[in-house]
């Protein structure tokens, strides 16, 4: 008998009951993390806060705003130990649907220079480098550069 593993991992929109478990994540995946304040505001802003969860873990969220035709990707982030599943990828293409459906017809998002997986991974969804935002991140000797990447949706 072959047994097959079901996927159950779903996309929802994040609710402030989420936020414990999304702080905690975000304070063990980056030394310099976002704050249960950041989170809070985002939800509060009525930003498109989103939670990934592979029942019965959150093992990513991911923080968009949108307006004026624009979608900015704030913070995507999949749990060290759920990274290199396609799990970031699925989080992207699910952010591109929900920001056309907000009619926004350009994504755009900041990664750090020194992250390459996330760097190919935009690069292959067809977000392009388009500038840099020098010294934008803290990082541990001093500030770190962001490529600031855009694609038209």
């Amino acid at each position: 008998m072959n047994a097959v593993l079901k996927d159950h991992s779903t996309i929802r929109p994040m609710s402030e009951q989420d936020l414990n478990a999304v702080v905690a994540l975000e304070r063990a995946i980056y030394p310099f993390p976002w704050s249960l304040g950041n989170f809070r505001d985002s939800l509060s802003a009525g930003y498109s806060c989103w939670i990934y969860e592979s029942a019965p873990d959150v093992v990513g969220y991911a923080v968009m705003m949108v307006a004026a035709g624009e979608a900015h990707l704030l913070n995507l982030s999949i749990a060290r130990e759920w990274q290199r599943r396609g799990m970031g990828r699925q989080f992207m293409h699910h952010l591109m649907k929900v920001a056309r459906d907000y009619h926004a017809t350009t994504m755009l998002l900041e990664v750090r220079t020194s992250n390459a997986a996330a760097r190919r991974l935009y690069h292959s969804l067809g977000l392009r480098d388009i500038a840099t935002r020098t010294k934008y991140y803290p990082a541990e000797n001093g500030r770190e550069d962001a490529i600031l990447m855009a694609m038209h949706l």
